[in-house]
């Protein structure tokens, strides 16, 4: 197997586990019904949770961005991981040597991004008072 399809592999096996996280303590969409009995007629109350938590669009949109810049970080530990492997098996090629300080140099500026944009998020959210 080359390097191209074990980062794929990695990578489609992180995206599984996520899914399958998501699938597990995610919380289903339960109806309750209460009977409610009056002297005349016998009444059914459907009442529905909300799965969302939340009734504030602000606090949902950043909770959703949470989310991704959550994947996004994991991303960037991977990148790190896949650097690091490219340039220890380099064997003293050059190219690869240089392949991987560009990638660990790359993943380092992303993952600074990343934790500005968090930053940023969350204080753009306090302004608006979510």
């Amino acid at each position: 197997m080359n390097y191209k399809k074990i980062s794929l592999l990695i990578l489609s096996l992180f995206f599984c586990s996520v899914v399958i996280f998501n699938a597990q303590f995610n919380t289903t969409l339960a109806a309750t019904t209460t009977a409610a009995t009056t002297t005349e007629s016998s009444s059914t109350v459907v009442k529905l949770s909300n799965p969302l938590g939340t009734n504030s669009v602000p606090t949902l949109i950043g909770g959703i961005i949470d989310a991704i810049l959550g994947i996004v970080g994991s991303l960037a530990l991977v990148m790190f991981i896949y650097g690091g492997f490219t340039w220890m098996t380099a064997s003293g090629n050059e190219q690869s040597v240089t392949k991987g300080k560009n990638i660990l140099m790359w993943a380092a500026v992303g993952l600074a991004v990343i934790f500005l944009s968090y930053a940023l998020v969350k204080f753009v959210i306090k302004a608006i008072g979510a």
